[in-house]
């Protein structure tokens, strides 16, 4: 099998792992707990919050542990909204992209069905890009919240998320970013970012599912969405998962590590399966910025065909993929990421992507390229013969 649906979730490095094991066995304690084994779990529990904020370019007492990057999406979205409300009611409106996961457009949704606000959304390019110009346009006041995602997850494309901060910060208001796909391509200090909150998940980058983490800049409002125990310092409360922040850590720390030298190498091996796949399809049209992208996204749309069947032709040939984000598995609508995008329904519906992670190697994608060129003419073939 090749897998290439990276972008939906990662295989657990076995470095990950090993780090995780004392936390899922003898090191089993509550780290609320004021006994020696609660203290062992507290003490592995600030190793790791170190260790994120190392990476973020923060303070460790900014750095909120979640169950994964929706939950993170949520906390910031609706967290930094519903605080700023309670202080000023004439705040009462959130910005978002036209192209965010849905886990920062629901929760948007959620604060206009629920509390009032209302949602403006700023639309992109062709490209899936978010102008500075547009995004400048919709900052209205009464602004509580803005949030651009750094890259996008069905197109790969990277968002100019520091430009974008700037003109909402000269405005007072706070920016979240959602930067799910960018950890481990792309850097992620936060104060050369300009961000007030900033959203990563564990499961992109090697570590189990179930864990992730917000930055929050110190003095940013944020209602804790999550009552209780008052841990994380009263900003979500529960029972920490001390495995799960070790293995982000561990996870962030090792894709840091070599993250200039992977990012250059993943970046020529998508640029020649891209060109491959142009090459052996015609028709083929690659979705998002043409420059401005993730190493690790190749995604396309093939007019003239069900981007579903490709994906069943693909996986008959061993080739593993997806037809856009995860999330919307199953759903028979149009990528509302394409359509924003101004692709037809018709032609967003043909999608297909490609994502990879570090491991991906030349010989997997020259495979996979001659796939998708068999898959895309078998499928042709086979409605062209109906």
């Amino acid at each position: 099998m090749i897998f290439l649906d990276a972008a939906a979730t990662t295989p657990v490095r076995r470095e990950v792992l090993e780090a995780m094991w004392p936390y899922l066995t003898g090191e089993f304690g509550n780290p609320s707990s004021h006994h020696s084994l609660g203290e062992s779990a507290a003490a592995a529990l600030a190793a790791a919050r170190s260790s994120v904020a190392a990476a973020l370019g923060c303070r460790p007492g900014e750095v909120v542990f979640t169950s994964g990057g929706t939950e993170a999406d949520n906390l910031a979205v609706k967290g930094i909204a519903l605080a700023r409300q309670a202080m000023d009611p004439s705040l009462n409106r959130v910005v978002i992209s036209a192209v965010e996961h849905p886990a920062v457009e629901e929760s948007a949704r959620y604060l206009a069905k629920f509390h009032g606000f209302a949602v403006d959304v700023v639309p992109v390019d062709g490209n899936g890009l978010v102008t500075p110009g547009a995004f400048a346009a919709a900052l209205q006041p009464g602004t509580a919240v803005a949030s651009v995602m750094y890259a996008n997850n069905e197109v790969g494309t990277v968002q100019p998320v520091a430009a974008l901060a700037d003109l909402a910060r000269r405005r007072g208001i706070p920016f979240h970013t959602d930067a799910v796909q960018a950890a481990g391509w792309l850097p992620l200090d936060v104060r050369a970012l300009g961000v007030d909150a900033l959203s990563i998940s564990g499961h992109k980058l090697g570590a189990p599912k179930g864990c992730g983490a917000l930055y929050i800049r110190s003095r940013t409002s944020l209602e804790p969405l999550v009552h209780g125990g008052g841990q994380e310092r009263g900003r979500r409360s529960g029972t920490s998962n001390v495995a799960g922040a070790v293995g982000l850590a561990a996870a962030l720390a090792l894709a840091r590590a070599r993250q200039d030298e992977e990012a250059g190498r993943v970046s020529a091996l998508r640029d020649a399966f891209t060109a491959a796949v142009l090459a052996g399809v015609p028709g083929a049209e690659l979705t998002g910025h043409p420059v401005h992208r993730l190493p690790s996204v190749a995604s396309f749309c093939f007019p003239g065909t069900s981007g579903e069947s490709v994906l069943l032709e693909l996986e008959r040939q061993g080739v593993v993929c997806s037809s856009g984000s995860a999330c919307a598995a199953g759903s028979d609508e149009p990528s509302a990421v394409l359509t924003a995008m101004g692709i037809p329904a018709g032609v967003a519906q043909t999608a297909v992507r490609f994502s990879f992670d570090a491991s991906v190697s030349a010989e997997d994608l020259d495979a996979a390229a001659l796939a998708v060129a068999a898959a895309v003419a078998g499928v042709k073939g086979l409605a062209n013969r109906r």
